[in-house]
């Protein structure tokens, strides 16, 4: 059965994902594609570029897209509506409550007084803001673009 083209939909939910266009953002789109023998949904990856001028979106950022009436170009079709989550700093939509992977940071909290924290566990409450590390091991924000060859020079941006 084939899906519904991505270029008709109005609003998708995508993570970002590294691009070298500028004034562009590349976000995979999870979809659910029905198998008709099995009558199972599998999951299907696509890829889109939105128009994202001011490069508010960094990698792994799960953003709201929207389509755009006429293409700009022929790959960009739509554009950053709103940033939903920041990469690692996810919210539950129910609760406003921060979630680590399927568990409430209270919830981790309180099973860390009861039975004694880790040694090595990690402290969301004094870990520093996303951002912190750029330009020392973070190179998200940089410029990027294509290494084509060895010429013997350092280029630390290259992908």
């Amino acid at each position: 059965m084939s899906l519904p083209s991505l270029r008709k939909t109005s609003l998708l939910l995508g993570v970002c994902v590294p691009s070298l266009k500028k004034e562009a953002s590349k976000f995979k789109i999870k979809r659910l594609e029905l198998d008709p023998h099995l009558k199972m949904y599998f999951s299907k990856h696509e890829f889109i570029y939105a128009h994202d001028p001011n490069k508010q979106c960094k990698t792994g950022d799960i953003v709201l897209i929207e389509s755009l009436r006429e293409s700009l170009t022929k790959l960009i079709s739509h554009r950053v509506k709103e940033i939903i989550y920041p990469y690692g700093d996810v919210t539950c939509p129910l609760t406003n409550k921060k979630v680590v992977g399927s568990k409430y940071r209270e919830h981790i909290d309180a099973i860390n007084k009861i039975y004694g924290e880790r040694p090595g566990a990690f402290k969301y409450g004094e870990a520093p803001p996303r951002g912190w590390q750029e330009d020392k091991k973070d190179f998200s924000h940089a410029e990027t673009y294509i290494k084509y060859h060895e010429d013997g020079t350092e280029q630390p941006y290259a992908v």
